[in-house]
C-alpha cells in the first residue's frame, strides 16, 4: 500500500511540472487537485454522505476533465442546473451518471469502477417533504460515445458483483451511462420542487490474481437526472427529455463515497436537507426498462 502511495505522488510530481508550462490556469488547478486526490485516495476512510458533499457536489469544480466532452458544452469543467425544478410538460424522470476516464489518460489496465444504490427523491411543493422517487441496488447502463453525438451506444463491459451492485470499464471513445434498474417514475410536474439523486461507486480490481494498479486508475464519476415525456417514450434528439441537473465529476477511489445531484442552491439545502443514508432504504421493484 505504502509503495503504491509513493508511486502515486512520483506520478503526480511528474505531472504537475508538465502543468506548469503556460497551458492555463484551469487546467493547473484541475491537475493538482486530481494528483492531491490520487495520492491520498489509497488511505482514504470510506465516506458516509453528507449535506456537505452533496453542496459540493453542485458547486465545486470538477476533479478532472471527462475524456472527450467538448469544451464547449457547458457542464465540461463544472456542474450545472438543466431544467432543474422545471418540469414543464414531462411526466417522467430517471436517475441517471455517467464514469469517464480522466483526460489526463487512464493507465490502469486491471481496475474497475463499482456502482450500487442508486436513488432519487423529490421536494414537494405540497407538503414540503422529500420523497422517494426510485431506488435500485445496482444499475443499468451502456457505453455511449463520449460527446453523446446522436445517442450512440454499444454494450459495456459489465460484471454483477456479489457483494452489490455492478463493475464495469470503459472502452476507447466511450463512456459508461448507468441509470436505475426500474426504469423511469412517473412524476407530478407541478408538484417538484426540488430533486437530489444520489450514488455510491469504488473502484475494485478486475482479476485479482493479477498486479492491484488502481493507485494508477483515473475514473470520474458524476450524478445527474433527466426528465422525459413520459415513461415509454423514445429518445428523439432531446425533444423528448432534458437533463434535471449534472454534478460534479469527482475521481472514483478504492473507498466507497457517494456522488450527487441536486436542483437546489446551498440554502435551500441547508433548510430542508434531502435524506443521506439512502443505502438504508429498500429498493422499488426493477423492471429493466432502458431511460
Amino acid at each position: 500500500m505504502k509503495s503504491g502511495v509513493r508511486h502515486a505522488r512520483r506520478l503526480c510530481a511528474k505531472t504537475r511540472d508538465r502543468w506548469l508550462r503556460p497551458l492555463g490556469l484551469v487546467a493547473l488547478v484541475l491537475s493538482l487537485a486530481a494528483c492531491g486526490s490520487l495520492a491520498s485516495s489509497l488511505h482514504r476512510p470510506s465516506q458516509a454522505n453528507s449535506l456537505d458533499t452533496v453542496i459540493g457536489d453542485m458547486t465545486l469544480p470538477h476533479e478532472g476533465r471527462p475524456l472527450g466532452v467538448p469544451e464547449h458544452y457547458d457542464w465540461a469543467i463544472a456542474p450545472r442546473i438543466g431544467m432543474g425544478n422545471e418540469p414543464r410538460h414531462f411526466r417522467a424522470m430517471i436517475a441517471a451518471g455517467q464514469v469517464y476516464e480522466d483526460a489526463q489518460g487512464n493507465p490502469a489496465r486491471n481496475t474497475r469502477v463499482q456502482i450500487r444504490n442508486i436513488r432519487a427523491f423529490y421536494l414537494s411543493k405540497r407538503d414540503r417533504q422529500w420523497h422517494l422517487l426510485q431506488a435500485s441496488d445496482s444499475v443499468e447502463g451502456a457505453s455511449y460515445r463520449q460527446d453523446f453525438a446522436n445517442n450512440t451506444s454499444k454494450p459495456a463491459s459489465i460484471r454483477a458483483e456479489a457483494d452489490g451492485g455492478l463493475s464495469i470499464k470503459t472502452s476507447t471513445g466511450y463512456n459508461f451511462h448507468f441509470w436505475t434498474t426500474g426504469g423511469r417514475a412517473p412524476i407530478q410536474p407541478e408538484d417538484i420542487a426540488g430533486v437530489f439523486t444520489t450514488v455510491q461507486a469504488r473502484l475494485i480490481q478486475d482479476d485479482p490474481k493479477r498486479a492491484d494498479d488502481r493507485h494508477n486508475a483515473r475514473y470520474l464519476l458524476s450524478m445527474s437526472g433527466d426528465y422525459w415525456l413520459n415513461e415509454q417514450s423514445p429518445w428523439d434528439a432531446f425533444k423528448t427529455n432534458g437533463d434535471i441537473a449534472i454534478g460534479r465529476f469527482k475521481r472514483v477511489t478504492p473507498q466507497w463515497q457517494s456522488f450527487n445531484m441536486s436542483s437546489l442552491p446551498a440554502a435551500a439545502l441547508k433548510k430542508n436537507p434531502p435524506p443521506l443514508n439512502p443505502a438504508q432504504l429498500p429498493p422499488t421493484p426493477s423492471s429493466s426498462r432502458k431511460p
